[in-house]
């Protein structure tokens, strides 16, 4: 049975499902879409740092400034950091975003078909099939080294914080 805890949208709440992952956990593997056809897995960025950007969705102001932030962010780390920001949106829509945006540092994967990140790492927002704001540090070897699950979703993570510890894996 998938754990549950709380958290709120707009100071209602929502249920996140899945389990709390903490700093020295092994980062579970997921399987998200690049495009309709072509998915994109953990280990694909094998022997990089990863910065997991999640946002419910880039059409929001919060989700859209947190994923230019690391767009930005992303061109001061290096050829050894990958930033990767997961939504639930169709991969038609953060194509169209990312290029509007004027976003090409950070890689859009989707987990629109069944929510299985979302689940895997513990932000599945159980009323609105999103995944809830959130940070996962994962170092080289694709241990989780930092997190931080926003208890209220509109929120802003802490930028500061997030690219701190990608810098300490550097």
């Amino acid at each position: 049975m998938a754990q549950e805890r709380g958290a709120t949208f707009k100071g209602n709440p929502i249920t996140l499902a899945g389990p709390v992952l903490k700093p020295g956990d092994q980062a579970p593997d997921f399987t998200l879409n690049k495009n309709l056809l072509e998915t994109s897995s953990l280990k694909d960025f094998a022997g990089k740092i990863k910065l997991i950007s999640v946002v419910p969705s880039v059409d929001t102001g919060v989700c859209d400034a947190q994923t230019r932030r690391f767009n930005e962010e992303a061109a001061k780390l290096g050829e050894n950091v990958i930033v990767i920001t997961v939504s639930a949106d169709l991969p038609f829509a953060q194509s169209r975003w990312c290029a509007a945006a004027g976003v090409d540092r950070v890689v859009l994967l989707s987990d629109y078909k069944n929510n299985s990140f979302g689940q895997s790492y513990g932000v599945l927002i159980k009323e609105f099939a999103l995944d809830m704001r959130s940070i996962f540090v994962v170092d080289a070897q694709d241990k989780i080294t930092y997190v931080e699950v926003l208890g209220e979703m509109t929120e802003h993570p802490n930028y500061d914080a997030a690219v701190a510890a990608v810098k300490e894996l550097l």
